[in-house]
C-alpha cells in the first residue's frame, strides 16, 4: 500500500494517507465532517473543545491501521495484509452520519425517526461518490458500510472489533483527543502499549495479562471523562437546549425528514442554527426554540437546579429511563407543581454503560462487557475475563447515569421547588445544586 500524502495531527503528529483516502477526503461528504463539532456545546465550559469529527475519523482511520498492522505483523498466517486498506477506509468512515452537534442531532433523530448515524453512514456510503472510489480500490460499499460498525458477517470478528469493541480504534483516538482539546488530562492513556498487547484468541481480540494495567486506565479514564466532561452539568445544558430546539421545530423545516444524501450534507452545526433563527413562523415552539439558540450562541444557558446521580446494573433501568416518554412525564409534573407550562422545564436523563460493550449487546450477565485476558496457568495460557481479573474493572460494571433538572434563570426558584417535592416522593438518593 503507497502513501501519497500525510495530514498533520494534533494527536498522531502525521496521518499518512493513500490516494483512495485523498479522494474519500476531498470528497464534500467527509468535508461536511468539518463543520460538527466532535463534543457539540463542549466548547462553552471547555473553549479549547472545538475539534471536529474530521480529526477524529482521521485519527481512527490510523488507529485502526495500527491496531491492524501489529496483528498482521505477529499473525502472518492469519491476517491477509492486503486487507489494510479495507479496515482503514472503514475507521475513516466510521463517523461519516454523524448529524449536526454530533451525539445531540442522534438523539432527536432516534426520537424521530428511530433511526442512528450508523443507519443515516450506510446511505451515505451506498448512494453518494463514496460507491464509486471505494469500489475503484477493490471493494463494495456493503463490506465497508458494514464493518464501519463492527457488523461485517462476512469478515472475522476480529477484524470487526478493530472498529467497534471494547478497546477499539474509536475510543483508543476520541478519548486522548478529547481530553488533549478540552485541556482536562482525566482521558491520557497508554494507547501505544494496549495496541502492542492485543492478541488473537480464537476468533476475537484479546489482551495479554502483561498489559492489564493499560487496559484498566483506559475504563478508568472512559468513565472520568463521562464524569468529568460529557455529563458536565454546563455542557449538557448546552446539549439540551440544542436538541429541544431541534426537537420544537423539526416538524416545521424538517431536519429529520431528509429524503436523500444531499438534503442530509446540508445539514451542519451552522445551516441548522441559520435555518432556525430564519423561521418565519410566530407559534409557542418557533419562539422557545429561536431563544434556546440564541441563547446558546451568546452562552446564556439553562440552569441546572436539581441533581441526581446513579449508577446501577440492570440493562432494563438503563432502557426506561432514556425513553422520550419518561422524560415527558416527568417533565409535565413538575412544571404541574410550578405552575409553569411543560416546555419551561427541561429534564435530563442521560445514560451510559460505565464500561464499552460490544455493539451486540443483549442484556446478558456482563451486559455485553467480556474483555479477555491472556495469561499463563501452569504453562498454559489461558483466557480470564477481566472481571475476574481485576477488582478494578469489577468495580466499574453497571451503567452510569444522571438526572437534572434545568429551567431558565427567572424560574429557578419555582422549579427547584417543584422538583424537590416531585423527586423526594421517587426511590433514589438526591443532592440538590443552587
Amino acid at each position: 500500500m503507497e502513501y501519497v500524502g500525510e495530514i498533520r495531527d494534533p494527536i498522531h503528529k502525521y496521518i499518512h494517507i493513500t490516494d483512495v483516502e485523498r479522494s474519500v477526503i476531498d470528497t464534500p461528504v467527509f468535508q461536511r465532517l468539518r463543520r460538527i463539532k466532535q463534543l457539540a456545546g463542549a466548547h462553552l465550559t471547555y473553549p479549547g473543545a472545538v475539534h471536529t469529527r474530521f480529526l477524529h475519523s482521521l485519527g481512527t482511520m490510523l488507529t485502526a491501521s495500527k491496531i491492524f498492522s501489529h496483528l498482521a505483523n505477529y499473525y502472518p498466517g492469519r491476517v491477509d495484509k492486503d486487507e489494510l486498506q479495507l479496515v482503514r477506509l472503514a475507521g475513516m468512515l466510521h463517523d461519516v452520519g454523524h448529524g449536526p452537534f454530533s451525539h445531540t442531532f442522534e438523539e432527536v433523530l432516534s426520537e424521530k425517526r428511530g433511526m442512528t448515524h450508523e443507519d443515516v453512514a450506510s446511505m451515505l456510503i451506498s448512494r453518494t461518490e463514496l460507491k464509486d472510489l471505494i469500489s475503484k480500490a477493490g471493494f463494495t460499499a456493503e463490506e465497508v458500510s458494514r464493518l464501519s460498525i463492527g457488523k461485517n458477517a462476512s469478515r472475522s470478528r476480529w477484524i470487526n472489533q478493530i472498529i467497534s469493541s471494547y478497546f477499539d480504534a474509536d475510543i483508543l483516538d476520541y478519548l486522548p483527543r478529547d481530553s488533549f482539546f478540552t485541556g482536562v488530562e482525566y482521558g491520557l492513556i497508554d494507547s501505544e502499549r494496549i495496541i502492542d498487547s492485543i492478541v488473537l484468541w480464537e476468533d476475537y481480540l484479546a489482551v495479554e495479562e502483561a498489559a492489564l494495567y493499560a487496559l484498566e486506565s483506559l475504563f478508568i479514564a472512559r468513565y472520568m471523562m463521562f464524569k468529568a466532561v460529557y455529563f458536565h452539568r454546563t455542557v449538557r445544558a448546552a446539549v439540551i437546549m440544542l436538541s429541544r430546539a431541534m426537537l420544537l421545530v423539526d416538524k416545521t423545516i424538517g431536519l429529520t425528514q431528509f429524503k436523500n444524501p444531499e438534503e442530509y450534507i446540508s445539514l451542519d452545526d451552522h445551516s441548522v442554527i441559520q435555518r432556525i433563527l430564519s423561521m418565519n413562523e410566530d407559534t409557542e415552539e418557533a419562539r422557545l426554540a429561536k431563544r434556546l439558540v440564541t441563547s446558546y450562541l451568546n452562552r446564556l444557558l439553562l440552569k441546572s437546579v436539581f441533581e441526581i446521580m446513579m449508577h446501577h446494573e440492570d440493562p432494563l433501568y438503563h432502557s426506561l429511563i432514556s425513553r422520550p416518554s419518561l422524560r415527558g412525564s416527568l417533565e409535565n409534573e413538575i412544571a404541574e407543581e410550578a405552575g409553569l407550562s411543560p416546555s419551561l422545564v427541561f429534564l435530563d436523563l442521560p445514560s451510559v454503560p460505565s464500561l464499552p460493550y460490544h455493539p451486540g449487546y443483549s442484556g446478558e450477565k456482563h451486559s455485553g462487557f467480556d474483555v479477555k485476558i491472556i495469561g499463563k496457568e501452569d504453562s498454559e495460557r489461558t483466557p480470564k475475563s477481566v472481571l475476574d481479573v481485576s477488582p478494578i474493572v469489577q468495580s466499574l460494571k453497571g451503567f452510569m447515569g444522571l438526572a437534572r433538572v434545568y429551567a431558565f434563570p427567572e424560574h429557578r426558584e419555582r422549579v427547584f421547588k417543584a422538583s424537590k417535592k416531585i423527586f423526594s416522593e421517587k426511590p433514589y438518593s438526591f443532592r440538590i445544586s443552587l
